[in-house]
């Protein structure tokens, strides 16, 4: 199994080329097992580079070490107030982390279409502001993407954020609802999911998840978490 990380078509010039990419999956598939996911925002978050710089409308730093006050800030910004190029401003921030807004929104919707695409939130924990992706990425399928834009039917968006993750990764007896499956199981409002978390204020609960259960045990019962922590890494097979 072949699966392509997060597919998106980052820069400006790359917009609109997941018709093109999209069709290169699709016949690689033919000869072997392929899979690919993305988040779904138009924004993507990594480690601060004046190359991803360069590609991107705009940046957001999402926390640097030697300068944790600007975190949140944009880019841009912070060089105007240092008074000083946006290279030098990279320069001084490293180490950091960045939100880049690089990809268009045409582009994000096309693929999460694609009966193969997963969904995946590639939250990353330790910046001090981070991508809202860490908080809102699965309620924002649902809420948005689902209920809002129509992109995908709420079958599809469950089956992409479940089944279809633990088939392709080879995850037995999980991803699905049968006799004999581990339990793994989130109760939601279909009418009021929605995410919270914005690139303005990212650390936002989501809004319309009752109930968590993982293995059975349950992890969130009325909007509240429990001290409940049966969760495991998984292996392929298991």
């Amino acid at each position: 199994m072949a699966v392509v990380s997060h597919h998106k078509c980052a820069g400006k010039a790359n917009y609109g080329r997941s018709r093109e990419t999209l069709t290169r999956v699709e016949e690689a598939s033919r000869n072997q097992p392929v899979g690919l996911d993305l988040y779904p925002y138009r924004a993507s978050s990594t480690v601060l580079s004046m190359e991803r710089v360069t590609g991107a409308d705009s940046v957001i730093v999402t926390g640097s070490a030697g300068h944790p006050e600007v975190a949140g800030r944009t880019l841009d910004d912070i060089a105007r107030s240092w008074q000083c190029s946006v290279e030098e401003a990279v320069e001084r921030l490293h180490p950091a982390g960045a939100v880049y807004f690089s990809m268009d929104e045409a582009d994000v919707e096309r693929i999460m279409a694609y009966e193969k695409t997963m969904i995946g939130s590639d939250g990353l924990p330790s910046m001090d502001h981070p991508h809202p992706r860490l908080w809102g990425t699965f309620p924002r399928v649902l809420g948005y993407y689902v209920r809002k834009r129509r992109i995908i039917s709420l079958e599809q968006a469950v089956r992409k954020m479940t089944g279809l993750s633990a088939e392709t990764f080879g995850l037995h007896g999980r991803g699905i609802l049968a006799p004999g499956n581990v339990a793994d199981i989130v109760v939601f409002d279909p009418d009021t999911v929605r995410d919270k978390a914005t690139f303005e204020a990212p650390r936002q609960r989501s809004e319309g998840i009752v109930d968590v259960f993982v293995a059975g045990c349950p992890v969130w019962e009325g909007g509240l978490p429990t001290s409940g922590r049966p969760g495991r890494f998984l292996s392929r097979g298991h």
